[in-house]
């Protein structure tokens, strides 16, 4: 079992009379196999498992010992480099990898999918909830969903794509117009401003700049 680093080269001892299996990552699609000698060198592919689980093989097999050459596997992934030697013993009959980067980022997609669909009020009944917001301007990609608030503190709900962008910052609009960047935090996809506003903004860009106006009606 190989540890997973891009760029690196694998060293794989083969024999003559034997298939070495080269596994790829469960899921991960087979673009290309390329090698430095294909005359006498036997290499093909084939795959077990269906669905997430199905897995591709790269088999090669040396014609005779004393042989050397290269093998590049190109997959939606990533690229392999491999070098084959074959000898007349101790040839690997099989091979994968572990990929730790892939394992971190597993670990941090459900951390994040976990914070992003927790709720953010906690211990606040819905009838304790204001949700008289008026949310107008530019239709931007990032545009809010909704506002609310538990009477202590204000939300801001933007729909699941603001993560693959820049967030827009958050500015307090007074009854003078002017605006100051005020300090929230950012849960899942939820702004939290820790006081009620009146009218509030969010801005982005500079020359095509986006503007969303968040304005609080009073309570009935």
């Amino acid at each position: 079992m190989f540890l997973w680093s891009d760029g690196a080269v694998y060293h794989v001892p083969t024999q003559p009379g034997m298939i070495t299996d080269i596994a790829l990552q469960p899921g991960e699609g087979l673009i290309a196999v390329a090698a430095g000698d294909t005359a006498r060198w036997i290499i093909g592919d084939t795959r077990s498992g269906e669905g997430e689980a199905e897995q591709t093989h790269v088999l090669v097999k040396p014609f005779t010992q004393g042989l050397s050459t290269n093998l590049v596997i190109t997959t939606n992934r990533r690229t392999y480099h491999l070098e084959l030697t074959s000898a007349d013993q101790d040839g690997m009959t099989a091979l994968a990898w572990t990929y730790p980067l892939d394992a971190l980022l597993a670990v941090a997609r459900a951390k994040k999918a976990a914070e992003a669909s927790a709720p953010v009020a906690q211990g606040i009944g819905v009838e304790q909830l204001y949700f008289g917001y008026v949310i107008t301007g530019d239709h931007a990609t990032w545009r809010p969903v909704r506002a609310f608030d538990d009477g202590a503190r204000t939300y801001i709900e933007f729909p699941a794509s603001i993560g693959q962008g820049e967030a827009p910052p958050l500015f307090l609009v007074d009854g003078h117009g002017k605006a100051e960047l005020v300090n929230y935090r950012m849960k899942g996809r939820f702004y939290i401003v820790d006081r009620i506003f009146e009218a509030a903004e969010l801005r982005l860009g500079t020359k095509d700049q986006k503007i969303v106006r968040i304005t609080r009606g009073g309570r009935p």
